[in-house]
C-alpha cells in the first residue's frame, strides 16, 4: 500500500472499457431497477444490480474511479514499483480534485458514494469473452483511518477491485479527459462527453456519429425512448459539452 497525495494538476483519466456502457446510473435520485446490455452482436454484456438500501452507484460516483484512476496511472508514469491496489488519500485532495465541496456534508456525500460503489454488483463479459462473465463490485472495501493517539481522521482508505484494477493497468487502458469534465452537472451529459471521448478522439475531423437508439441502448438511462430523445436533442441544442461539438443528423425515419 502506498500513502499518495496527488497534486491538483495531475492529469485525469477515465477507464476506456468504462466509458460507452452502461455501468452507472445516469439519475441522481436512487435507482434499484437493474442495467441489462447485450450488444447487437451479442459480444458484449452488462448487468448492474443495486443494493436496495444504497442504490445504485451513480455517473457521480464514478468520478472517485476516475480519481483513483489517475492515480495509478500517475504512479505508472513514475515507474513506481508493486503499484497497489489500495489506496490512501486525503478525503480533502480528492473532493477539492474533483470540484466537490469540502464541507461537512461534502464527507457524508462521499461516504454514501463509497457505500454504493461497494454495493453495486456488475456482471460483464468485458474481457471474459461473450461466453463467459466476470462479476465484481467497483470496490473490495473501504475505511476511514484514524489516528488511535488524537482520534483524528488521517484519511479513507479504498481497495478497489481486481476488474477495474487491470483495467486501468493494462495497456491503452486509460483516456485522458478534461477538468471541465467535472462541473457538467447532468448525467445524460456526462455520458455523453465520455461516449464522445472515447470514439470521437481518434475519429479524425469527421467526428463520430451514432443512431439516437443505440445511444439509448448503450446509456442504460431510465424511463422510455421518446424522453431520452427529447433530453439529448436539448442537450444538442445547449452544445456546452467541453471539447466537442454536437450535432444531430436527421434521417427520414426520425
Amino acid at each position: 500500500m502506498e500513502f499518495y497525495i496527488p497534486s491538483f494538476d495531475t492529469p485525469f483519466c477515465d477507464q476506456r472499457e468504462m466509458m460507452e456502457r452502461p455501468f452507472f446510473s445516469l439519475a441522481k435520485k436512487r435507482r434499484t431497477k437493474p442495467i441489462d446490455y447485450t450488444s447487437p452482436d451479442g459480444k458484449v454484456t452488462v448487468f448492474v444490480t443495486a443494493n436496495p438500501e444504497y442504490g445504485m452507484a451513480t455517473i457521480w460516483d464514478a468520478d472517485i474511479l476516475i480519481y483513483c484512476a489517475s492515480v495509478l496511472n500517475s504512479l505508472k508514469k513514475r515507474r513506481a514499483n508493486n503499484i497497489p491496489q489500495t489506496l490512501s488519500f486525503s478525503p480533502y485532495d480528492m473532493l477539492k480534485a474533483i470540484n466537490r465541496v469540502t464541507s461537512g456534508r461534502g464527507y457524508e456525500l462521499l461516504a454514501g458514494a463509497l457505500d454504493r460503489l461497494q454495493s453495486t454488483t456488475v456482471k460483464t463479459s468485458i474481457r471474459s469473452g461473450s461466453r463467459h462473465e466476470t462479476t465484481f463490485s467497483w470496490l473490495d472495501s473501504w475505511k476511514t483511518e484514524t489516528d488511535l493517539v488524537t482520534g483524528r481522521s488521517r484519511g479513507i482508505q479504498i481497495t478497489l477491485s481486481k476488474w477495474f484494477y487491470d483495467g486501468v493497468m493494462m495497456n491503452g487502458g486509460l483516456l485522458s479527459i478534461d477538468t471541465d469534465y467535472f462541473d457538467i452537472n447532468g448525467g445524460r451529459e456526462r455520458w455523453l462527453y465520455r461516449v464522445g471521448r472515447k470514439h470521437a478522439g481518434g475519429a479524425g475531423p469527421g467526428g463520430f456519429a451514432i443512431s439516437m437508439p443505440t445511444l439509448f441502448e448503450k446509456s442504460g438511462a431510465e424511463g422510455p425512448y421518446r424522453r431520452f430523445k427529447y433530453e439529448v436533442l436539448a442537450i444538442a441544442r445547449q452544445n456546452t459539452l467541453p471539447g466537442y461539438v454536437l450535432d444531430v443528423e436527421w434521417t427520414r425515419r426520425e
